[in-house]
């Protein structure tokens, strides 16, 4: 296993500091400042990050407004916020013009369409695989804002290679309809032909919504990790993004020298369900041998999704061709659920004739989602009694075909040599 490069690690007084030379020239004053963040299922210290914005340029702004980059997550409840943000609601009220919202895309009235991506255009970004219009829709606070500042983490993405930037507008505070078509994109071009990789077809996709964006932005873009912040840019979404993501690359890859046969992935405690703790698959696949399997251990999930259980009750989890060639049977399912599906599922293939289904590796689920619906959703069903992460740790030191990994869902796994 090659050790990461050891990049250290910022204070919180050159993290104000940097805040402070990368928006000196941007005038906030008397104007109405929208800053998306993410929500809890990303590894950040948003309190320090919060309270460096605001000392900078919040203070004197006419309004300071905070929204949380749901995508299709759940909102965050007042408590969630509370600890998100590292201040209470009282404590919030106390500073001039302050208030934080969850994007409510599941709320029409939230929401507006700024634009459409005409269909010549979805085929050439796309290279063929999508050919139909794309509506561009977004929270409609977007516009009734006179700065947007994006202040968020960047990691390697299962969706676009790499996460941040104007990924926090599309899919971060973007409309049902947009955020489906992207998501569709991504499962066509599947997991381990994204993740980890800067330039994306998905990644130019989302850079083509932000097109029509007219309001201007401002990007701080960053890399975390549980030992904290590594490296801080601003600038426009484009470019803070890129730089960040060169940095996530050296601290959130590790490379195996071969491939393994098990991987024990021990969800974080970040996230919720399945939905969020997925990561653990998909950021071990890549450096899984043919017919090995991933066990996600996650004794605090209880839940596939609570956004999207219904559709994934009713579609399972498969790999990408099993739904790409039954279009018309699961029309009715929105993509980012099948995205979702094939994500977890991994690799492999589906042949209609036979309905055969043959995904590449095993995926084992050791939650408290009960063993009937697990199954019923096409996943391995493992005890949770069963599993000591303990023991598998011990047998990993003497076995190298066994790999575990805690805290499981930000580092991803590859092979060195593999392609990118």
């Amino acid at each position: 296993m090659e050790e990461q490069q050891h990049i250290p690690h910022l204070t919180g007084q050159e993290i104000t500091e940097k805040m402070q030379q990368g928006l000196a020239g941007l005038d906030t004053n008397a104007k109405r400042v929208l800053v998306i963040i993410p929500d809890g299922t990303r590894t950040a210290p948003i309190p320090l990050m919060m309270r460096a914005l605001y000392q900078v340029v919040g203070h004197q702004a006419r309004q300071f407004d905070v929204i949380i980059a749901l995508g299709t997550h759940q909102p965050m409840s007042d408590a969630a916020l509370e600890h998100h943000l590292g201040m209470s609601a009282s404590e919030r009220t106390q500073l001039r013009n302050f208030r934080v919202m969850n994007h409510e895309w599941y709320t029409p009235g939230t929401l507006v369409q700024i634009g459409t991506v005409p269909d010549s255009e979805m085929r050439a970004i796309t290279k063929g695989i999508l050919t139909e219009p794309s509506a561009v829709l977004i929270n409609k606070q977007v516009l009734e804002h006179d700065q947007i500042i994006i202040c968020g983490p960047v990691f390697p993405h299962e969706s676009v290679g790499f996460s941040g930037g104007n990924k926090y507008l599309f899919p971060g505070v973007a409309g049902f309809e947009t955020i489906n078509t992207f998501h569709w994109l991504s499962a066509m071009l599947t997991t381990m032909g994204i993740i980890g990789i800067e330039d994306t077809l998905v990644r130019r996709l989302i850079d083509k919504y932000a097109t029509y964006v007219n309001t201007p932005v401002t990007c701080v873009s960053f890399v975390s990790s549980q030992a904290g912040v590594h490296a801080l840019y601003i600038g426009d979404a484009i470019t803070s993004q890129r730089m960040a993501a060169e940095v996530s690359a050296q601290v959130h890859i590790t490379y195996l020298d071969k491939p393994v046969k098990t991987v024990i992935a021990h969800a974080a405690e970040q996230y919720d369900d399945l939905w969020t703790g997925g990561k653990a698959m998909y950021k071990s696949e890549p450096v899984v041998a043919d017919g090995g399997r991933v066990l996600i251990h996650a004794p605090h999930i209880t839940e596939v999704s609570y956004t999207h259980g219904k559709w994934l009750d009713e579609a399972g989890y498969h790999v990408r061709d099993y739904f790409a060639k039954q279009m018309d049977r699961f029309a009715h399912i929105p993509k980012v659920a099948l995205a979702h599906s094939t994500n977890v599922k991994g690799a492999g293939t589906y042949d209609a004739e036979t309905r055969i289904e043959a995904p590449r590796i095993q995926v084992d689920i050791a939650t408290r989602i009960p063993r009937d619906r697990t199954e019923h959703i096409n996943l391995g069903y493992v005890d949770l009694a069963t599993v000591s992460i303990d023991d598998w740790q011990r047998r990993a030191k003497d076995d190298d075909s066994i790999l575990v990994i805690p805290h499981a869902g930000e580092m991803l796994f590859r092979l060195k040599g593999a392609k990118t």
